[in-house]
């Protein structure tokens, strides 16, 4: 939890002689990480290596294109 190094919400601090169970391992393709989930965590959404903005562009009329 963020209150602790342990997966005990009421173990306070940074207990010893506990152990951490991890739930699921996730691969994170696009930042090249694997992440370890440990108990009912939530995550956000991953997010590619090149971010969809930089495909948007107006050219000398104002056209967008890009988008979809």
């Amino acid at each position: 939890t963020q209150m602790s190094f342990s997966t005990n919400p009421s173990s306070k601090g940074a207990p010893s002689g506990h152990t951490v169970e991890i739930s699921d391992v996730r691969l994170a393709n696009g930042a090249g990480f694997i992440v370890a989930i440990a108990g009912d965590m939530m995550t956000m959404p991953g997010l590619p290596k090149v971010p969809a903005a930089e495909r948007i562009d107006i050219d000398d009329d104002g056209k967008i294109t890009g988008l979809f």
